[in-house]
């Protein structure tokens, strides 16, 4: 490899590695390297996740999570298949309590026809008990070919392929500046400087702070929040319990989703998450803290808006996340018969958010940049699953803002809009 890379991926996420795999594909011959901060790939929000291939139910029919998400998918189904990793449509169930609950599951069923979910149905408590023997519920939507994968082994696989295509992934990283020199970015790391002449971030739970290194980070743009969420193992006596995934009717005044059960691809169990505020960018237990990760959020005026509206919900996710005992009887209103000593406390991860000054979540995938750099803003579930089809559109978009041409040239099946 040259002195000066066609192109850095900052970040060796799953984000980052598939969009690097699919550049190289596009462009062969592309000179390629991908940043990594730490000392291995896919580290952070790709190694702790749930693992769930979602089939797209909760996005708004026509957004960038909507399309991306059911392409994805497809994508990331056979590059598993061709690659030996296993996966599993175990199917999920999004399940209403009770009468009130009606409403929002026939909102969500239109919305998840609108997105073209496949096998979706709506059913009553026979089928039910037939599916998920142990689950309550008066009534449910039926996602068949929502699946179970381990993402991190999906993300090694991307980085074994952009290796094989000639493109090298540098770890021990982490980007601490990027200045512009001439027609060149000299992307500055704790292990030197790298040249290259286009940049594309893909930086998760530090994406506000790459871009703002690059100069679009400016005061109205949104900033990066962590959330974390905390799960439960059930223990191998408990694990029939559930069959595949048991999830709560979303409800559209609250921010995040509530607490699931989840089947992994391993055969375990996850109970959770709950979502509080990290009090560390990469803060997975109750009491890492980074003092000015916290400061920085406290400071800023779209979290306080958004912690000032769901305070009371707030508090009670901080109570369930610090007692047993109120996180039982949640899990329990969707697995009655599950027991607080069949239950252990179990892994965490960390959500990178991007949190507008105004207190909205930013909803949507922000894939997009200016002049020679483009950035991945926001990329929080269904990003996994998404990957390839967001390192698609990232590759597409870079070609034809860059001027990429690889030497074979451009493969006409990466150019897409985005």
């Amino acid at each position: 490899m040259s002195g000066t890379l066609d192109v850095a991926v900052v970040g060796g996420g799953i984000v980052g590695l598939a969009t690097a795999y699919r550049l190289l594909q596009a462009c062969p011959g592309l000179e390629v390297a991908v940043l990594e901060k730490e000392a291995e790939p896919a580290t952070h929000q790709s190694g702790h996740n749930s693992g769930v291939i979602h089939a797209g139910l909760y996005y708004a029919p026509g957004s960038a999570k909507a399309r991306l998400c059911r392409e994805g998918k497809l994508e990331l189904e056979l590059f598993a298949a061709e690659h030996g990793i296993p996966f599993q449509h175990c199917g999920k169930l999004v399940v209403a309590l009770d009468e009130a609950e009606l409403p929002r599951l026939a909102a969500l069923r239109e919305r998840a026809i609108a997105n073209g979910v496949e096998g979706l149905e709506e059913i009553g408590p026979e089928r039910i008990r037939e599916l998920e023997p142990h689950a309550a519920g008066i009534r449910a939507l039926w996602s068949p070919k929502t699946g179970i994968v381990d993402f991190r082994r999906v993300a090694l696989a991307y980085a074994g392929e952009v290796r094989r295509l000639g493109g090298t992934i540098q770890t021990s990283r982490e980007v601490t500046a990027v200045r512009r020199l001439g027609d060149e970015l000299v992307v500055e790391t704790r292990a030197g400087e790298v040249v290259s002449r286009n940049l594309i971030a893909c930086a998760g739970l530090h994406s506000d702070r790459v871009a703002a290194m690059t100069g679009a980070g400016g005061p109205g743009t949104p900033r990066i929040v962590p959330f974390r969420g905390d799960y439960y193992t059930l223990l191998p006596e408990a694990r029939p319990l559930v069959r595949g995934l048991i999830y709560p009717v979303p409800d559209p005044r609250f921010p995040f989703l509530g607490v699931h059960l989840t089947r992994r691809i391993d055969g375990e169990v996850w109970a959770g998450p709950n979502a509080v505020l990290a009090f560390a960018r990469e803060g997975y237990r109750r009491l890492d803290v980074n003092v000015g990760d916290l400061a920085s959020v406290l400071a800023y005026p779209g979290f306080r808006k958004l912690a000032w509206k769901f305070l009371s919900t707030g508090l009670m996710e901080m109570w369930r996340d610090f007692c047993k005992r109120a996180f039982l009887a949640e899990v329990r209103r969707y697995l009655p018969a599950l027991r607080g000593d069949q239950m252990v406390f179990g892994p965490s991860g960390v959500r990178a958010q991007a949190l507008a000054p105004d207190g909205t979540l930013v909803d949507d995938f922000d894939l997009g940049g200016s002049g020679r750099v483009l950035h991945v803003r926001n990329a929080p579930s269904p990003a996994a699953t998404s990957s390839l089809a967001i390192g698609r559109v990232l590759a597409g978009q870079a070609i034809e803002r860059f001027g990429l041409r690889g030497v074979r040239g451009v493969a006409a099946g990466v150019r897409l809009q985005g």
